[in-house]
């Protein structure tokens, strides 16, 4: 194939977490500039984009979204804006956010990235279906989807970095180890990251499982900021700097 990629939305599999029913256009893509994914909602008053601003994130993110079909009604700042298909809606970082759809079957799309900085890929989307399974304890059936999840798609570092957290979490600790080190040694930013208190890195040079109790990076996909940002959500990627 040629410098080009032609797909149906429909023809991206639908995914969910039990909650907004979406597709990962990007990873369905392999675009690496920008992010854009596609929700649905299944009957009127369901919640298209959760609640949320970027004022917080270290990302900062700056969002359009598109109405592609159906009709969505987006709350900005406590503002209700009406929203029918082919309407378009540009968020800037620091506005609260939310939109629910008017019709059944209402889809909007999502798309953004940071002003002045690369994007970086990490993988979320391939980890929002296995996350409720870390969120419901159990890390060994986590950490087995995990692992199938990482031969379909070595590239991600966020779903290897989980993976090391559920192994921990499931008594794996020379597994978790392992894929520790192979979370943190691709990305230079990885290793200057600095910890948050619940952090479960190390600050010695060298890797070490994640400590039980600390969660691993949560990619929100009902948090979408571009339509499915690479949030953070409990704990951000390991510190190994001495």
């Amino acid at each position: 194939m040629g410098g080009f990629t032609a797909v149906h939305l429909e023809e991206i599999e639908e995914i969910t977490d039990g909650r907004c029913p979406w597709r990962p256009v990007r990873h369905h893509l392999g675009i690496e500039s920008f992010g854009i994914n596609a929700w649905t909602a299944r009957e009127s008053g369901d919640r298209l984009i959760n609640e949320h601003d970027e004022a917080d994130t270290e990302d900062q993110q700056e969002e359009l979204y598109f109405v592609q079909d159906g009709r969505a009604r987006f709350e900005l700042d406590g503002e209700s804006v009406d929203a029918p298909a082919g309407t378009f809606v540009h968020v800037q970082p620091g506005v609260k956010r939310t939109a629910f759809a008017e019709e059944p079957a209402t889809t909007v799309l999502a798309m953004g990235a940071t002003l002045g900085k690369p994007y970086v890929v990490v993988g979320w989307e391939v980890w929002a279906q296995i996350n409720p399974l870390y969120e419901a304890g159990k890390y060994a059936e986590a950490a087995d989807r995990a692992l199938e999840v990482l031969v379909a798609h070595p590239e991600y570092v966020a779903p290897l970095y989980n993976l090391a957290c559920c192994e921990s979490l499931a008594g794996r600790p020379a597994d978790a180890i392992e894929h520790l080190r192979r979370a943190i040694e691709p990305r230079p930013r990885t290793r200057t990251s600095t910890p948050s208190a619940t952090s479960p890195a190390s600050k010695s040079s060298s890797a070490r499982a994640p400590e039980p109790g600390t969660g691993p990076v949560g990619l929100e996909p009902t948090t979408p900021g571009f339509g499915g940002r690479d949030k953070r959500v409990s704990a951000p990627l390991p510190d190994s700097s001495p």
